[in-house]
């Protein structure tokens, strides 16, 4: 990776939009990106690497909010208040296992589900037709 990226090339190794890119500097989720001569943003590997861990924050559910108050403990005491980010990541960390276990079960389902159209299936063949069934669809 270059010592410094432009923003669609940041875009494009992170997946996120241009559009994504300078509404997390608006709201404070990035800090402000130095900048080229010509004005036009450079983000610096400690930048992207920063980005990164902002997407995983977000692709589990982190609220901008919750996220917020992570970034300005970071920039506010970046040698400092360990404890307070610490209990933001543990909170999180609740509601992403209790949104696993919410899919795991909504996955059994959809495993039985396939399950049973199998043995449908093959009544169908062996039988020529399904006996009646009080089973929703």
């Amino acid at each position: 990776m270059a010592t410094e990226l432009t923003i669609q090339q940041v875009a494009a190794a992170t997946g996120l939009s241009v559009h994504t890119l300078r509404y997390y500097e608006r709201c404070g989720l990035i800090a402000s990106i130095d900048r080229a001569a010509s004005g036009h943003r450079r983000y610096a590997a400690d930048d992207i690497r920063w980005i990164e861990f902002l997407t995983k924050l977000r692709l589990t559910g982190m609220p901008i909010r919750q996220m917020q108050q992570y970034a300005a403990l970071v920039r506010q005491h970046p040698d400092a208040a360990f404890g307070e980010r610490r209990q933001l990541l543990i909170a999180h960390r609740q509601a992403v296992l209790q949104q696993i276990r919410q899919l795991e079960e909504n996955l059994a389902v959809i495993y039985w589900k396939i399950q049973h159209y199998s043995k449908l299936e093959a009544q169908v063949q062996t039988n020529g037709n399904v006996k009646p069934s009080n089973a929703p669809v």
